[in-house]
């Protein structure tokens, strides 16, 4: 029987909306459509999207169930028509329909409990096979069975087997963000490493995998590759780099592949709504940056006009100089005129920025710093000695332990007034997580000194440890998904809570401050 013939019998029985949609579905998945369905697609889009729309907005319904009918139908919308605006127009009126459909229950408009069997008679129709000219739509009901929702077994699951789960990390060995990249990969092995030596995640050793990219985004896809392909990892965790992050990222979602806690603030990794496959645990550049210039100028008492940016010449320099000018606007102030001072990616030349800040007619008297290790204790030790009083502060992506290593190497006089803003309590600290690190350090990696990135790396792994034990021993990708949406006032030692949820893939929103002292310690310090 023809698609339009089945369609119209269908809708003929009364068997509701969910039902005719759930067979046009099925029709589309087995090629029945034509261009002339066109107006068909643009009606049950009326139909389909706001059960979607409203199912989103049901924090009931598992996000794997609204993901199995987002793919069917916009499969349908693609072999509904050649012509591409068409396609685009349904597109257009599907979303809207999705949106509606969001603002029903949001609005109070809608119950779950109705949603939830409309959208499991969707779901049946959609995993049933088209019925035949003698065979009547099946009655509606909530409990049907969903083919698509369910789990893979561990031997179907890429890096996942009854033994262990590996997982990628792409870093750079070489470059100057090389430190960082290692102290966040030796904190995720601790985690690892503490994890395995208790049993595993129900019985399973975790594995961390690396290749490098040295910092350079144009060699990040061949590690990214190297490590989907032959290495068959089940997620990415703890890429490092922002310019590098907005090519792992697009590869990551090409592959619907985890892509857990990078070491990045960047809005490429922040997307709203955030991309499904992407969490990160640490604060955002804009929120490291609002800090920053809230403890200049609330603190500090520095005027608006005597505060410039150092920053890298890329996306990683580019996001951290916005998130200095949303403070400027948050606070009321004009961001215009804010200086800006730059230096090429792994580059220590620092002439240019230093002319720069020279020029100036206005004497500077505080940096808000957006860089790696080696370009910043390179451009401190520029300027020092020309702007003795000078106060900087770097975000945590600077790596304040191999930054105090360097200043201490040029005499104490360098470590004044340093600060970095951080995405962990103080190392030197006693809280509950800072001393399980320690301790797990010490037997992992005896001699190895912690500091802020490892602490992170440790932390974050912990968090994606937690999921991993939640999400119960069969494991796959969108059921891990799910579990890490579900974290909720996670406690990990830290003095503030964890937590994911299905429109904020950020589980730490807190900013902590720290300032070097002439010993080349780091002391923690109020931020407002």
């Amino acid at each position: 029987m023809q698609f339009l013939s089945l369609a119209s019998s269908i809708a003929r029985r009364s068997h509701g909306p969910a039902i005719l949609a759930a067979v046009f579905l099925t029709g589309s998945a087995s090629g029945a459509l034509s261009a002339d369905n066109v107006n068909l697609v643009r009606e049950l889009a009326g139909r389909v999207g706001p059960i979607v729309g409203s199912s989103q907005a049901c924090t009931s319904i598992a996000t794997r169930r609204v993901q199995a009918i987002l793919t069917k139908f916009q499969e349908a919308i693609r072999e509904a028509s050649t012509n591409p605006n068409d396609r685009n127009e349904l597109a257009r009126e599907f979303e809207r329909n999705i949106a509606e459909g969001r603002a029903a229950v949001n609005g109070g408009r809608a119950d779950c409990r109705l949603v939830e069997r409309q959208l499991a008679d969707l779901e049946r129709s959609v995993s049933a096979p088209p019925p035949g000219p003698a065979t009547s739509a099946a009655p509606a009901g909530a409990n049907a069975a969903v083919s698509t929702a369910r789990p893979a077994a561990p031997g179907d699951v890429r890096g996942v087997t009854d033994q262990e789960i590996r997982f990628g990390m792409v870093i750079p060995y070489t470059g100057s963000a090389k430190e960082n990249g290692q102290s966040y990969k030796r904190g995720i092995e601790v985690a690892f490493a503490r994890s395995n030596a208790a049993g595993g995640v129900h019985g399973r050793m975790l594995k961390l995998i690396a290749a490098d990219d040295g910092f350079e985004p144009s060699r990040t896809p061949e590690a990214m590759k190297l490590l989907w392909d032959r290495e068959r990892v089940f997620g990415f965790l703890g890429n490092l780099g922002t310019p590098t992050a907005a090519v792992a990222v697009p590869f990551a979602l090409e592959r619907r592949v985890l892509f857990f806690a990078p070491f990045t603030g960047g809005s490429v990794v922040r997307h709203d709504p955030p991309d499904r496959y992407v969490f990160n645990y640490r604060p955002s550049f804009v929120e490291e940056a609002d800090a920053a210039v809230r403890y200049l100028l609330k603190m500090r008492k520095i005027r608006p006009n005597q505060i410039a940016v150092f920053g890298q010449n890329d996306d990683l320099g580019e996001q951290g100089f916005a998130g200095v000018a949303r403070a400027y606007r948050a606070a009321g102030l004009n961001d215009a005129s804010i200086v800006r001072l730059v230096y090429n990616r792994n580059s220590i030349d620092m002439d240019e920025a230093v002319a720069q800040l020279k020029a100036q007619k206005v004497p500077i008297k505080a940096i808000v710093m957006v860089g790696t290790t080696r370009p910043a204790a390179k451009f401190i030790e520029k300027t020092r000695d020309l702007f003795p009083g000078m106060i900087y502060t770097n975000m945590s992506i600077v790596g304040a332990t191999a930054l105090a290593q360097e200043l201490m190497l040029l005499g104490p006089r360098f470590t004044e007034n340093v600060i970095v803003t951080q995405a962990v309590p103080a190392v030197s600290g006693y809280s509950s997580t800072v001393l399980e690190f320690k301790a797990a350090l010490a037997q992992a990696s005896p001699g190895e000194v912690p500091d802020y990135i490892s602490l992170e790396g440790y932390v974050a792994a912990n968090l994606l440890i937690d999921a991993l034990k939640r999400c119960g021993p069969q494991l796959d990708t969108e059921r891990l998904v799910e579990t890490l949406e579900s974290t909720r006032n996670l406690d990990m030692g830290l003095g503030a809570s964890l937590n994911l949820s299905r429109g904020d893939h950020q589980a730490l929103h807190k900013v902590w401050g720290t300032q070097l002292d002439r010993s080349g310690s780091y002391q923690p310090i109020d931020l407002e």
